[in-house]
């Protein structure tokens, strides 16, 4: 039914860049706001950035402001996350989902997620 399929992550060194993408099927991806969230072994999955459902509003956690961006395509149903200086910190699986922006409401069941790893 719906389905939220993570690519992109890999191994990279400390300053390099990725962009993740997530490709979102069974529901109408244009009415949701979408967001990227990332869990590292034995963390709480935090919440990394969301974009509005018009694309028109973006907010990022304070760890990766200014190195992150989200963005969307809706007419591939896709949303991107554009990585760059990348830090160890950032590793951990990248997952996405439809947010509620307000309550932080997610509303599909989470995805495998891709994995990012930053060392050198």
């Amino acid at each position: 039914q719906v389905q939220l399929v993570e690519s992109g992550g890999g191994l990279v060194q400390p300053g390099g860049s990725l962009r993740l993408s997530c490709a979102a099927s069974g529901f109408t991806f244009s009415n949701y706001a979408m967001s990227w969230y990332r869990q590292a072994p034995g963390k709480e999955r935090e919440l990394v950035a969301f974009i509005t459902a018009a694309g028109g509003s973006t907010n990022y956690a304070d760890s990766v402001k200014g190195r992150f961006t989200i963005s969307r395509d809706d007419a591939k149903n896709t949303v991107y996350l554009q990585m760059n200086s990348l830090k160890p910190e950032d590793t951990a699986v990248y997952y996405c989902n439809a947010v509620f922006i307000r309550t932080k409401y997610v509303y599909w069941d989470w995805g495998q997620g891709t994995q990012v790893t930053v060392s050198s």
